[in-house]
């Protein structure tokens, strides 16, 4: 909708580009002078955060055919161009310039006057199907609504729109993920935005980066991230709880013992391991996991017995003396107690 300061404006000067510029032109000019004047490249300087919006807002009137055929219109009223007569026999538009009905149709598809095509039917309330409504009509020149100044002057102005929101996807490492990363992004517009990844994302989330998105005259958009995260050759997740296998030995998980295993910031902390542990069993350490600001996760740290693939004679010999001790002894095998029938329903 069009407002009352595009009479002061000259959005074409804005972006450097002649009146008749071709879309690609203005496009091409508010991408090179979005990147010399973003704030990331001009930090506290707020001269360049003025002219920055004064691009955005140029660029999105400018960039929607409708809007640019409405602003076209306002300048060339302000310009004196066209004049507003009243309607009906002898009051069509004076020498050198256009009727109020011209000017409306330009603006609104309407194609008053003499040449037949379709009115536009004003009113003064109600609106529907009846017509439109001239408070709402004139409110596009920021005309003023109950207890403004009416006309052209101040009043109701139409809320400045945000820039549209954006798009892009990243990929990071699994540590990046779980501990945070500030990023540098390389937009579609070849300008680079530098932003902070929390702490604790996820594989395939999408994260919403306020204030990143298309410049806009009520502010810029947001950027829709989509994070995809590389696998870790050591560690797992689960939710903010950081997993992996611990491989042990017959012996250590027999007897016992206390091993050293890594955390994911390259350190290490010792994990005991009661006599008789058997293979599955997770062993947890408060607070070593992902900390993020759902909470801090923990460590889980799953034994997996490991079989030796060779003996020594004297291993061997100790082993089959173990097992003539266990012989008759089947623990956890209660399945060799159940009937037949409900093991195999079916035989």
């Amino acid at each position: 909708m069009a407002s009352q300061d595009w009479f002061e404006k000259d959005f074409y000067a804005t972006l450097g580009v002649p009146s008749d510029a071709s879309e690609a032109d203005i496009k091409k000019a508010y991408r090179k002078l979005a990147r010399k004047y973003h704030p990331d490249q001009n930090a506290g300087d707020e001269a360049a955060e003025r002219k920055f919006k004064e691009i955005g807002e140029a660029n999105q009137v400018l960039s929607d055919p409708e809007q640019r055929q409405q602003y076209d219109a306002v300048r060339q009223m302000a310009r004196g161009g066209p004049r507003f007569t009243a309607g009906g026999p002898g009051g069509g538009a004076g020498a050198g310039g256009a009727g109020f009905e011209d000017i409306f149709s330009s603006m609104f598809g309407g194609a008053g006057g003499a040449g037949g095509g379709q009115n536009v039917r004003f009113s003064t309330g109600g609106g529907g199907a009846q017509g439109i409504n001239l408070e709402d009509l004139f409110g596009a020149f920021g005309g003023g609504q109950a207890g403004g100044t009416g006309g052209f002057g101040g009043g109701y102005q139409p809320r400045p729109q945000r820039g549209a929101d954006l798009e892009a996807r990243t990929t990071i490492t699994f540590r990046q993920a779980a501990e945070g990363e500030t990023l540098s992004l390389q937009t579609g517009d070849g300008e680079t935005i530098k932003t902070r990844i929390p702490a604790g994302v996820k594989d395939g989330q999408t994260i919403r980066l306020r204030g990143k998105g298309q410049p806009g005259p009520g502010g810029a958009g947001d950027l829709l991230l989509q994070v995809s995260v590389t696998p870790h050759p050591v560690f797992g997740r689960d939710g903010n709880n950081l997993t992996l296998d611990l491989p042990v030995t017959f012996a250590e998980a027999a007897l016992g013992a206390t091993i050293s295993v890594p955390t994911l910031d390259g350190k290490h902390v010792k994990v005991k391991v009661a006599p008789g542990t058997p293979s599955g069993r997770v062993l947890r350490v408060k607070g070593r996991g992902i900390k993020a600001k759902s909470g801090t996760g923990d460590l889980l740290a799953k034994v997996q017995i490991v079989v030796p693939q060779r003996l020594t004679d004297e291993a061997r010999a100790a082993v089959e003396a173990l097992a003539k001790q266990e012989e008759g002894s089947t623990p956890g095998r209660s399945w060799k107690r159940r009937p037949r029938d409900e093991l195999h329903p079916h035989a």
